[in-house]
C-alpha cells in the first residue's frame, strides 16, 4: 500500500505540473493574442516578437498536454483489435500498449534531452525577443517524460487491479452501440 500511495503523489503531483503549463500556456496566448490584435485594431502596428511568444507557447501546450491526454485517455487509440477483445485478453493488450508506449516515449525523451543539449550548446536565440530557444525546446523531453510516466501507471493500476483502466484514474466504460 505504500507503493501505492507513492503512486497516487506522484500522480497528483504530474497532474499540478501539467495544470500549470497547460493552463499557464492558454491564458498567456490569449493574452498576448488579444494585446496584439488590440494593438493592430487600435494603432495599426503589431507588438514586436507576438510570433515568436505564440509559436513558443503552442509547442509548451502541445507537449505539456501530451501527459493531460493521457491522464484522461483521451489520446489518440487505434482500437479496431482492442475493441475485438474482451476480458485478459483486452487487458493484456492495453498493458503491453501502456508499457510499449511508454518505453517509446523515454526512448523519445532520451533523444530529445540531447537535442535540447546541443541546441543550447549551439546558442540560438529567436530573432525578435533573442530568446534562447533551448528553452523553448526543454517541455519536448518534459512533456514525453510525463507521458511515459502517465502510460507507465496505466500498464500498473491495469497489473494491480481487476477492472480496465484506460488511464491511471480512468475506469474503461465501453459502451455498446444502440440498435
Amino acid at each position: 500500500m505504500r507503493l501505492e500511495r507513492y503512486l497516487q503523489r506522484l500522480d497528483a503531483a504530474t497532474a499540478r505540473l501539467e495544470a500549470l503549463i497547460l493552463g499557464g500556456g492558454v491564458l498567456l496566448l490569449a493574452g498576448v493574442s488579444i494585446a496584439n490584435t488590440l494593438a493592430r485594431n487600435l494603432r495599426g502596428t503589431t507588438i514586436p516578437g507576438t510570433v515568436e511568444v505564440t509559436e513558443i507557447l503552442l509547442i509548451w501546450i502541445t507537449f505539456g498536454g501530451l501527459a493531460y491526454a493521457v491522464r484522461h485517455a483521451r489520446h489518440i487509440a487505434m482500437s479496431a483489435v482492442y475493441d475485438q477483445l474482451r476480458g485478459r485478453a483486452r487487458k493484456a493488450l492495453l498493458v503491453t500498449v501502456s508499457l510499449g508506449t511508454a518505453a517509446l516515449l523515454l526512448y523519445l525523451g532520451g533523444y530529445a534531452v540531447l537535442y535540447v543539449l546541443d541546441v543550447r550548446a549551439g546558442g540560438r536565440v529567436t530573432t525578435a525577443l533573442g530568446i534562447p530557444v533551448w528553452i523553448a525546446y526543454t517541455i519536448v523531453p518534459l512533456g514525453l517524460l510525463l507521458g511515459a510516466v502517465q502510460y507507465a501507471l496505466t500498464a500498473w493500476r491495469n497489473l494491480t487491479r481487476t477492472a480496465i483502466y484506460r488511464a491511471y484514474n480512468e475506469r474503461e466504460r465501453y459502451e455498446e452501440p444502440g440498435p
